[in-house]
């Protein structure tokens, strides 16, 4: 483990903020997104975001996100059709282009993150649901719940909202919602069932759906450390008896983190300090491991060429 940490903290100059020339079609707050017919290629940068706002680099982040993307994704063929092509790089995917549906669909096993923030006679109430307020903290849900999200534009605060508000503000249609709704509650239940064979628990995630034609797919991520609340599950009871934050291996060390120094969204964020950014790159690592059973080899040297030159084959002449 120690080694680990050795290679993140060599790795710290070389993270990669961005890809510019060539220039992406579209630049989200994690992926640069480039464009070529009707196939797209996401490119994970190491960049970090959280309560909207993008913060910094992780080393190593963009190819730990995407080698936990593709091993979900292809997962989640089981459960529905999604728009995953190939990886023709360490991080970056090739991907079917879709029209994205504006709505991010957070399915939640726990009482966790922004719900936990919540006054406790409120958790809920933005979505549309009534939740015990004498719910323990980080205590398991009765059954999963669907907490939808509108998805705004980068440097915006995607806002919280119910399922039906979705429909009668237009953002989606009934039908398709269902089948979005439907999709997510059995994706959650199989990276549950998963998850739980490795010593984890799933808590929540975010999954994003588009449209091919009228066919609703899986886009963007899912159960990446970046979407999702991650715990292990051995020490989860102990620390919870204790009144005590489970064992996490996800971004919310991060937004632990920012909240102790007074950022939860408004105002200027703290700068990164390395520690920190070594810290989240060694537990999306361990997280990693842990999820697709596999050794993680991270490149090494500046990711920047080597990307770029995936970029300009995807593009061709």
């Amino acid at each position: 483990m120690a080694a680990n940490r050795a290679i993140i903290s060599e790795a710290l100059p070389h993270a990669l903020r961005a890809v510019d020339d060539p220039p992406p079609a579209y630049r989200g707050k994690v992926r640069d997104v480039f464009a070529r017919g009707d196939e797209l290629l996401l490119v994970a940068t190491d960049r970090v975001s959280a309560f909207d706002v993008v913060l910094g680099t992780i080393p190593f982040k963009g190819q730990l996100l995407t080698e936990q993307a593709a091993f979900w994704l292809d997962k989640a063929k089981d459960v529905i059709e999604t728009h995953l092509i190939d990886r023709p790089d360490p991080q970056a995917m090739r991907v079917k282009k879709s029209r994205a549906i504006p709505v991010e669909l957070v399915v939640r096993g726990y009482l966790a993150g922004s719900l936990l923030r919540e006054p406790k006679d409120q958790r809920g109430r933005a979505y549309g649901l009534r939740i015990d307020p004498a719910l323990p903290d980080y205590a398991a849900l009765p059954a999963p719940v669907v907490t939808p999200t509108t998805k705004e534009a980068v440097g915006a605060h995607d806002q919280p909202c119910s399922l039906a508000d979705l429909v009668s503000s237009g953002r989606v249609q009934q039908r398709h919602l269902d089948r979005c709704v439907e999709a997510a509650l059995a994706l959650f239940g199989m990276g549950q069932a998963h998850a739980a064979a490795n010593g984890l628990l799933l808590v929540d995630t975010k999954y994003e759906m588009g449209l091919l034609g009228d066919r609703v797919v899986l886009i963007d991520e899912i159960h990446t450390a970046d979407s999702s609340r991650f715990w292990v599950a051995q020490s989860y009871t102990e620390r919870a008896q204790a009144g005590e934050a489970p064992e996490m291996l996800d971004k919310e060390r991060l937004r632990r983190w920012l909240i102790g120094q007074g950022f939860s969204g408004h105002g200027t964020p703290p700068a990164l300090v390395d520690e920190v950014r070594v810290d989240l790159a060694f537990h999306y690592w361990d997280l990693t491991e842990r999820v697709t059973g596999r050794a993680f080899t991270p490149t090494r040297g500046d990711p920047l060429g080597r990307v770029t030159g995936a970029v300009r084959a995807f593009l061709g002449p």
